[in-house]
């Protein structure tokens, strides 16, 4: 006879009771089961080795992609976890985008310059300038260099902030008027595949754009 309401949630109801044989279930899930990756790793495995073998078309070495997907990796889940309510998109702020952006740039220009000086010097230089031109494309091409890490990370961060700050206005005009709310919801999930979207492409962008950076070392 149960005595209380509540005693349906006690987990010992005597000296053979059985609830606790729950937890064990789990162990009888077939072996396979957890030999074979999910659905999920699988998807991410494929990712990955796609990113490689582009890594490997602009570079022509395997060792650094690892590097790469990292920072790809990391974007991208970084990008996902800013869609979610009351969470801070870290990309979004451009210190820690800028950190990202000038510790690879940085990597590289002291790799090359050190190890690659005359390979660095050409690159100053393109390939058939007029004699006349030859200061002004040195001065227009270190600049460009130069100003690499900053276009790298306000992309990524405006790209982010972007959407955003649309979804906030709307969603601070509309708060006051429930019906208009409701009809301009469609909107709203435009908006939100569209940052799904956008959270993919820049991480994507800001990865490729780094492996061509690298590629000129």
């Amino acid at each position: 006879m149960m005595m209380n309401l509540f005693s349906v949630f006690d987990p010992s109801t005597g000296i053979l009771s059985l609830n606790w044989m729950s937890t064990m279930l789990i162990l009888c899930i077939p072996t396979p089961f957890w030999n074979l990756p999910s659905k999920i790793i699988i998807l991410i495995n494929l990712i990955m080795k796609k990113l490689t073998q582009e890594i490997i078309m602009h570079i022509n070495v395997k060792e650094p992609s690892i590097m790469f997907i990292s920072m790809f990796m990391f974007i991208l889940i970084n990008n996902l976890m800013g869609l979610l309510p009351y969470v801070f998109t870290a990309t979004a702020h451009l210190i820690s985008s800028l950190s990202m952006a000038l510790t690879i740039w940085m990597s590289l220009m002291i790799y090359g310059w050190i190890n690659k000086t005359n390979h660095m010097f050409t690159h100053l230089l393109p390939v058939g300038t007029p004699p006349i031109l030859m200061p002004f494309m040195v001065i227009i091409e270190s600049i460009s260099n130069i100003i690499r890490p900053g276009s790298l990370a306000v992309r990524l961060s405006a790209n982010m902030i972007a959407g955003h700050l649309l979804m906030s206005l709307l969603g601070n005009n509309l708060v006051m008027n429930f019906k208009l709310m409701m009809v301009m919801m469609w909107l709203f999930m435009i908006l939100l595949m569209f940052e799904l979207a956008v959270a993919f492409i820049q991480s994507y962008v800001f990865m490729t754009l780094s492996t061509l950076y690298s590629s000129e070392i």
